[in-house]
């Protein structure tokens, strides 16, 4: 199983790691009761701490992908859940990618700058959606 993780996003390593994880079982790239590195074992292999494995574990048998057994280690479900709504989103990610990639060699920018243009406006649609919730909230306040 090979994952690629880059420090240089936003996305926390532990995301990066579920989010690569649940696209290999939708695709079928890991198969129903196929066996997952132990967290030590992909932890060593990636370099990074075993919590952080742990943790992305937590969130794909928390999602219905995969099933701890304890000692025996953790397996792809039988049948994930979301497996068709998965693969559509990954699909439009890929798609949505492309022209994004596309766009930027159409106007000559680099794909470091790009990804900083990217990072900065997930940042900042982040902030608004926060404040939009805050004031939401404030106005349901006022009204009871």
């Amino acid at each position: 199983m090979t994952l690629r993780l880059d420090n240089k996003i936003v996305i926390p390593l532990f995301e990066q790691i579920r989010a690569q994880i649940s696209v290999m079982i939708a695709v079928g790239y890991l198969l129903p009761h196929c066996r997952l590195p132990t967290v030590r074992e992909l932890a060593g292999c990636l370099e990074i701490a075993p919590g952080t494995i742990a943790r992305s574990y937590t969130e794909l048998e928390r999602d219905g992908l995969t099933i701890g057994r304890g000692r025996k280690g953790t397996f792809v479900a039988d049948k994930p859940p979301h497996s068709e709504p998965l693969m559509q989103r990954q699909l439009r990610l890929s798609e949505a990618s492309i022209r994004f990639v596309q766009e930027l060699r159409q106007l000559g920018i680099s794909l470091d700058e790009g990804r900083l243009a990217l990072e900065e406006n997930f940042k900042l649609e982040e902030k608004n959606d926060s404040l939009s919730s805050l004031h939401e909230n404030m106005n349901e306040q006022k009204l009871t």
